[in-house]
C-alpha cells in the first residue's frame, strides 16, 4: 500500500470537485516530520491560491470539504496559512499492517510494467576493475533489483569497452612481442601490455600507424585480429565476473553487451544519417551538427560519427546502441549509470537519435550520474603512489579489517567461521557505505565509519536483524501461522507500524529517481523505530496473549521488510553475529 499515492489521488479528486482547473490538480503530499502535524501534509496550496486568486485558507477548506478519506483518516485540519494536515486512522493502519504480513511482496500493488534497460558497471577490457567502477556497479545493480521487485522487466546491459583504438594498440604490441601473444595471459599482464602499447602509440609514429591499421582490420572482420581480440576480451570478462560474484552483484556473462555488438550497424547508421540530411562531410570526416550545443565561441557543435580514415567513434557506437535498445529490446525506459563527465556526450547522442527518429519521444532516456569517491583529504581516492585503487584490493582490505573486528569480538570463533562472517560484513560494509550516500554528491571513503555497529551502517542493520531472529527462536511460536489481529496499544507500536507502511513509498521513490540512499535512510529509520519499540514494549514477557501475538507479528513483519530491503540492496544476511 502506497499511502502517499492513495492520499494524492484523493486530494486530486477533491481539488477537481472544489472547482480547481484539472491542470493544477497535482497535490504535493509528503510525510510529516512530527506527529503533531499529522502523518501526511498537503503543501503547495498557498502558491495555487495565489495563482487562481483566492484565499489559501479558503481554498484549503474547500479541498477538505470535498475530501473523502472515510475510514482512512480520523482528522483532517487546516494549519497555518493553508497547509492541510492528515491524521491516519489507527484501525486502518492495523488492517494495512496485517495485509502486508499475509500478502505476497509485502502487499506491493500491481503496476503498469515497463521494459527497462539499465546500463551499468561497464568496465574497461584489458584493465582490472578499479574503485571508479564501484558506484556504477553497485547503484545500477540495486536499481535492477528494485525495478524487478516492483514487477518491471529489467534488462541488464553491461556495456563493456571491447572495441576501438585500444585493441589496435594491444594487437600491435602482442604481434610485436611474440612471447606475449603465445602464452596464457592474466588480466594484470594485459594491463601491463596496454601501458607499454600506449607508450609506443604516443611516442612511435610507425607503431601508431600499425595500431590504427589493426583497428580497421578488426572493424572489417579480419580473422586473425578477431582471434586475438576474443582472447583479450575473455580474460577480462572472467576476472570481472569474480568481482561481481564477490560483490553479490547480479551481473553475469549473459548481460554483457559490448561495443562490438553494434559493429555491423555502424555503416548503416552513418549512411542513414547522411540520407536524412543530419550528417554532412567536414574536413574528410562525417559530422552531425547540433545547433542546441554551443562551444566556447558560441558556435554550433559537431559530433563526428566517422573519421576521415573510415573508422567509427564512440558516438557512432552509442547511437547504434540506443537504437538497438529501443528496436530490438523494446525498451520503454533506458537508464545509464556513468559519472558526470559523460553527460554532454550522452545528451548529444540522444539529440541525434531523437532527430533521426530512432527513438520516439515517449521512451525515457535518463543519465543517473554520480559524484566521486574521495580520500580523507577530499582528493580523488587513490593509492599513495597516485594510482587508481584496484577494486579487488579494496575488497581484500575490507575483508582483512572485518576479520580483525570479528576476532576481537569473539576470539573463540573458528578461523573458517570468522572468515565467512568477515567476508560478508566486509563486503556489505563497503556496499552499504556507497549506497547510503546520495549518488549526486562526492563522498569521503572512511573505513572507521563503515565498520562500526553504530549509526547508518551495514553492521548496525545486520546486527538488528539477528536480534530480531533471536526473538522468534526464543518464542518457539510459528509466528507466520498466527491468525490474530495486529493491534496498536502505544506510541512506539504506532510509530513502528507507520514506518513499516511507508515501505512502498520509499521503494517507489527510488525506482523513479534512481536514488538508493532513500531506501538506506528508510532502513535506518525502520531499525531505529524497532529498537525503540523493542526497548519499550515487552514481547515474550507480556501477560496479555493478544498483545504478545500482535507484537510477535509486528516483529515478524519488521523482519520481512528488513529482509526485503537487504535483498534490494544486495546486502548478505547473517543469522547470527
Amino acid at each position: 500500500m502506497n499511502i502517499q499515492l492513495l492520499i494524492s489521488k484523493k486530494v486530486s479528486e477533491a481539488m477537481i470537485l472544489a472547482g480547481i482547473p484539472k491542470i493544477n490538480c497535482e497535490p504535493q503530499v509528503r510525510q510529516t516530520s512530527t506527529i503533531k502535524f499529522g502523518h501526511y501534509q498537503v503543501d503547495g496550496i498557498i502558491c495555487l491560491a495565489k495563482k487562481i486568486g483566492i484565499s489559501s485558507i479558503s481554498l484549503a477548506n474547500d479541498i477538505i470539504n470535498n475530501l473523502d478519506l472515510k475510514g482512512i483518516a480520523t482528522k483532517v485540519e487546516v494549519a497555518g496559512i493553508g497547509f492541510i494536515n492528515i491524521f491516519i486512522n489507527i484501525k486502518w493502519m492495523e488492517k494495512q499492517a496485517k495485509n502486508m504480513l499475509i500478502l505476497p511482496k509485502l502487499g506491493i500493488e500491481s503496476i503498469h510494467t515497463q521494459t527497462i534497460v539499465l546500463d551499468y558497471s561497464s568496465p574497461n577490457v584489458a584493465k582490472e576493475m578499479h574503485v571508479g567502477h564501484l558506484r556504477s556497479t553497485i547503484i545500477g545493480d540495486t536499481m535492477a533489483r528494485i525495478l524487478e521487485f516492483l514487477g518491471h522487466k529489467v534488462i541488464r546491459a553491461n556495456h563493456i569497452g571491447d572495441w576501438g583504438t585500444q585493441f589496435g594498440m594491444l594487437i600491435a604490441f602482442l604481434k610485436q612481442d611474440k612471447n606475449k601473444s603465445d602464452v596464457e595471459l592474466l588480466l594484470k599482464d594485459l594491463e601491463d601490455c596496454y601501458r607499454k602499447a600506449k607508450h609506443y602509440y604516443e611516442k612511435d609514429p610507425l607503431f601508431a600507424e600499425k595500431a590504427r591499421s589493426y583497428v580497421l582490420k578488426l572493424q572489417k572482420g579480419d580473422q586473425d585480429c578477431l582471434v586475438m581480440w576474443e582472447k583479450i576480451v575473455n580474460i577480462s570478462i572472467e576476472q570481472n565476473q569474480k568481482i561481481y560474484d564477490r560483490l553479490n552483484v547480479t551481473l553475469s556473462y549473459k548481460d554483457i553487451m559490448g561495443e562490438s555488438k553494434y559493429n555491423d550497424m555502424l555503416p548503416g547508421i552513418v549512411d542513414d544519417l547522411k540520407m536524412r540530411g543530419l550528417a554532412v562531410k567536414s574536413r574528410g570526416a562525417i559530422v552531425v551538427i547540433l545547433d542546441e550545443f554551443k562551444n566556447k565561441q558560441g558556435e554550433a557543435m559537431g559530433v563526428i560519427v566517422q573519421k576521415k580514415d573510415g573508422a567509427y567513434l564512440y558516438s557512432t557506437i552509442d547511437i547504434a546502441c540506443a537504437k538497438y535498445r529501443y528496436e530490438k529490446l523494446k525498451a520503454d525506459r533506458i537508464i545509464y549509470y556513468t559519472d558526470s563527465r559523460q553527460h554532454q556526450h550522452l545528451l548529444q547522442v540522444w539529440a541525434i537519435v531523437k532527430k533521426a527518429g530512432y527513438i520516439p519521444d515517449h521512451v525515457s532516456l535518463e543519465h543517473h550520474m554520480f559524484g566521486m569517491i574521495l580520500d580523507k583529504n577530499h582528493n580523488p581516492f587513490k593509492t599513495r603512489s597516485g594510482d587508481t585503487i584496484k577494486l579487488s584490493h579494496l575488497l581484500d582490505e575490507a575483508f582483512e579489517k572485518a576479520y580483525i573486528l570479528v576476532k576481537n569480538k569473539n576470539s573463540n570463533i573458528s578461523n573458517e567461521e570468522a572468515q565467512n562472517i568477515a567476508e560478508s560484513i566486509g563486503i556489505s560494509a563497503v556496499k552499504y557505505s556507497e549506497l547510503s550516500k546520495n549518488r549526486m554528491t562526492d563522498y569521503v571513503f572512511n573505513w572507521d565509519q563503515m565498520l562500526t555497529f553504530e549509526g547508518n551502517t551495514a553492521l548496525y542493520m545486520q546486527y538488528a536483524y539477528t536480534r530480531l531472529l533471536s526473538i522468534f527462536r526464543k518464542s518457539r511460536i510459528e509466528v507466520n501461522l498466527l491468525d490474530t489481529e495486529i493491534i496498536i496499544t502505544n506510541d512506539k507500536e504506532h510509530m513502528l507500524i507507520m514506518c513499516i507502511l511507508q515501505f512502498e513509498e520509499a521503494v517507489t521513490q527510488v525506482a523513479n529517481k534512481g536514488t538508493p540512499h532513500i531506501i538506506c535512510n528508510y532502513l535506518y529509520n525502520l531499525t531505529g523505530k524497532f529498537s525503540s519499540f523493542y526497548e519499550s514494549c515487552p514481547i515474550l514477557n507480556t501477560k496479555n496473549q493478544s498483545i504478545k501475538y500482535s507484537r510477535l507479528q509486528l516483529s515478524f513483519l519488521t523482519s520481512k521488510v528488513l529482509f526485503q530491503c537487504f535483498n534490494i540492496l544486495g546486502i548478505k544476511i547473517l543469522n547470527s553475529m
